[in-house]
């Protein structure tokens, strides 16, 4: 069926109620011309597809306008200023909706209340959805109001940024979450029924999933609703499955043979035989499946326990379940606490932490027993965890590179019907920042697909393509969905013109992840920054979209002004977890746009010293004691003259790459690119028009198509086309932006620089 659509500029909502509900605004108007009711569903095209509720904004507002907050626009794969297709959406009820989330929120949300916080959205797969309520028009049976409380009680008082991602619907297309929908997690192990699904060990779990040893792997690291869960003493996978983390597993081996198999060869050197480890890396990554499988070579029995779980309890219940999981190990026994960080946390450890410590210090007393602690932030956990009677040894899993993500997926792949043709190292090479987690996410996007394509075959394979498009929807779980940069499909190869800039580009950010033999045979190290800087509406953030869209490596797109936060020590601590999650998803880029307002000349500022020690905390990420690798940062300026000047000395954001306003010949590619979607009358030349556009940039001439199609529409709601004269009176409108001044300096700083 086919429905009227209209193209609208985005604006950022102002209306707070609508942030994060998955609402945009549109005029009545606009509502009447596509036959639109209030909070009905409508289909939005931007760099990508979503859809959202639609409800109407004030009647004084600008008709050719869509209200959106961040969410959406980053659903869309767009910022404010660009244009999306509104239609009306056709909406099926979702039987399953499934999703992923911190792994916080995946171990304390119960599926009852999970599926209360969804009832009332439309979503489509990719999305990113919050947990508030919908409840601008309350759907029955949602229960706003308590709801609120038990999703604070579950993860507390940040419940409301946290963000989950659809990865597959049932179904497909727009849908509708209803009472009777079943929401999952995306690795299985949270079936979202309408009540409560009874606890089940970690056993079945494993047992209940998929065919491979592989698959076992990563679900044998879900707890369930009980806080403790039996396991048996079969490994989730072999030794030899372990790719990646052979030196972690040899070495806890080691230990754990010397503290459970020969105790008094340590007592004779003086040494105690107690063992705590303090196992850290990347969420997903499997480090409480190496602690099963290392433990089930030696014969000794595991008891997990997830500290989140502990931690939404009340104290004394928290502590007396730890002493029953400690209680109930017999024999040679190690407590394997995940994810202690929830429980013990650096920032304001609880009152509790303490008792926990104390509890965990007498059962390392105990012969034959051993405590293995895992966190994705080691420097998040309470520092006295490290004492010399506790967790006195670490063990680290890097984040695998491309070799060994090539290595994961011969392992994941195995035993799957595959199509000829198959090229792990492509793949290995498109999925930087994956972990084994997101690899079994992707075979079952793929996996999904495949099924989708083949309903009615005998004996259906997973086809490369169909592992390369589950990569438009599985995201590495190091990723945040607030700041990953949607690129819409775009590479380099799409952006017209700008040579000079795209080879930089390529070289400061791309040949170090392609090359890194090259600059190592020559003795140098790679660039680690790059400062993109020219007039606004130049392209900027469009190039750094392309450079996204290569697939090399995962993007981290931030605002400046986004760090600054007027708290002591906040804005510090924002820039130190920027720079550490990159690192957890390296390859990676960190773009900072308008950097000039997150670091600009030092002791020029009137804000208490924030910037100051924004500025210290940049530069000591950049070029500090430790080194960043496979990280390269991209800041963005309009104002190059006002960064602080440290920022910018070879080291640093060394590379200075201008980007010029665009040419009659730019110009015209811009127009015609802006127009594609928009009939033109034959009267209306491009080419001569971008001739007479001196000044314009491209984020001008893009509003000059804009401002021409509502000129016809305020004409006449069935227009359906765009005409020269609508073009010579919507240049009325929109002037050149670009002021002759700025673009003077910019153009002498330039020239400077190129030692002109």
């Amino acid at each position: 069926m086919s429905h009227p659509q209209i193209t609208l500029t985005v604006r950022h909502t102002p209306s707070a109620l609508d942030t994060r509900r998955g609402v945009v605004r549109l005029h009545p108007e606009v509502l009447d011309a596509l036959g639109l009711r209030a909070w009905d569903a409508v289909h939005l095209t931007g760099a990508r597809v979503s859809a959202a509720l639609a409800a109407p904004a004030d009647e004084a507002g600008v008709p050719g306008v869509v209200l959106t907050d961040d969410v959406t626009m980053s659903n869309l794969g767009v910022t404010e200023g660009s244009e999306v297709v509104v239609a009306p959406a056709d909406v099926s009820a979702a039987k399953t909706v499934t999703v992923a989330g911190s792994r916080l929120a995946s171990v304390s949300l119960s599926p009852h209340t999970l599926r209360l916080a969804l009832i009332g959205k439309v979503l489509t797969v990719g999305d990113a959805v919050s947990l508030l309520p919908q409840d601008l028009a309350p759907q029955p049976g949602s229960d706003p109001a308590g709801l609120r409380g038990q999703l604070s009680r579950a993860i507390g008082a940040t419940w409301t940024n946290e963000l989950l991602t659809v990865t597959a619907t049932e179904p497909s297309g727009t849908v509708a979450v209803g009472p009777s929908t079943v929401v999952v997690w995306r690795d299985g192990a949270r079936p979202a029924t309408a009540e409560p699904a009874a606890p089940r060990t970690a056993t079945a779990l494993v047992r209940t999933s998929a065919v491979t040893a592989a698959e076992e792997w990563i679900d044998a690291e879900i707890v369930e609703d009980e806080v403790v869960a039996e396991v048996t003493a079969e490994p989730a996978v072999p030794l030899a499955d372990l790719i990646g983390a052979e030196a972690a597993a040899r070495k806890l081996g080691e230990w754990f043979d010397l503290a459970f198999h020969r105790p008094e060869l340590l007592a004779r050197l003086g040494a105690p035989a107690h063992l705590g480890v303090l196992l850290s890396g990347p969420e997903g990554v499997g480090k409480a499946t190496l602690v099963r499988a290392v433990a089930a070579e030696a014969d000794i029995r595991v008891v997990p326990v997830a500290a989140p779980n502990l931690a939404v309890l009340d104290p004394n219940v928290a502590v007396a379940r730890l002493r029953e999981a400690i209680g109930s190990a017999d024999g040679p026994a190690v407590l394997l606490l995940t994810d202690v960080d929830a429980l013990l946390p650096a920032a304001t450890p609880p009152p509790v932490a303490t008792v926990v410590l104390e509890e965990l210090r007498t059962a390392l007393r105990r012969e034959r027993f051993a405590v293995v602690a895992t966190t994705a932030r080691a420097e998040s956990a309470d520092p006295r965890l490290r004492a010399a009677d506790l967790l006195d040894r670490e063990l680290g899993l890097a984040l695998p590179d491309a070799k060994t993500r090539r290595e994961l997926l011969n392992v994941l792949l195995r035993d799957v019907p595959l199509d000829t043709g198959i090229d792990c190292g492509v793949l290995a090479e498109r999925t930087p920042g994956f972990v084994a987690a997101d690899l079994i996410a992707l075979r079952r996007d793929a996996a999904l697909r495949a099924a989708l394509r083949q309903r009615d075959t005998d004996e259906p394979r997973i086809s490369q393509q169909d592992l390369l498009d589950a990569l438009a929807t599985v995201r590495p779980v190091s990723m945040s969905t607030s700041d990953n940069l949607a690129t819409g499909g775009l590479t380099l190869d799409d952006v017209g013109n700008m040579v000079d800039v795209k080879q930089s580009l390529t070289e400061a950010v791309l040949w170090p992840l392609r090359y890194p033999d090259s600059f190592a045979r020559l003795g140098v190290d790679p660039p680690r920054g790059v400062l993109l800087y020219g007039p606004p509406g130049g392209g900027k953030t469009f190039l750094v979209r392309a450079l996204a869209g290569t697939g090399a490596l995962n993007v981290f797109a931030v605002k400046g002004a986004e760090l600054l936060d007027k708290w002591v020590g906040e804005s510090e601590r924002a820039v130190r977890e920027l720079f550490r999650r990159a690192a957890e998803a390296a390859p990676a880029l960190i773009f900072l746009d308008e950097v000039d307002a997150l670091a600009p000349r030092r002791g020029q500022s009137s804000d208490s010293g924030v910037a100051d020690r924004v500025v210290a905390a940049l530069l000591t990420e950049l070029d500090g004691v430790e080194p960043m690798r496979e990280v390269v940062v991209l800041g963005a300026t309009n104002r190059p003259e006002l960064v602080d000047p440290a920022l910018l000395r070879p080291g640093r954001l060394e590379r200075r790459v201008y980007v010029p306003p665009p040419d009659a010949e730019a110009r015209a590619a811009i127009l015609a690119a802006s127009s594609k979607n928009t009939p033109l009358a034959s009267d209306v030349d491009l080419a001569a028009l971008a001739s007479t556009l001196d000044g314009y940039s491209a984020a001008d001439c893009a509003a000059l198509i804009r401002e021409a199609a509502l000129t016809a529409m305020r004409e006449s709601l069935e227009a359906r086309e765009v005409t020269a004269a609508h073009l010579e009176t919507a240049r009325k409108t929109v002037r050149p932006s670009l002021d002759p001044g700025q673009l003077a300096a910019l153009e002498a700083y330039a020239k400077t620089q190129a030692g002109e």
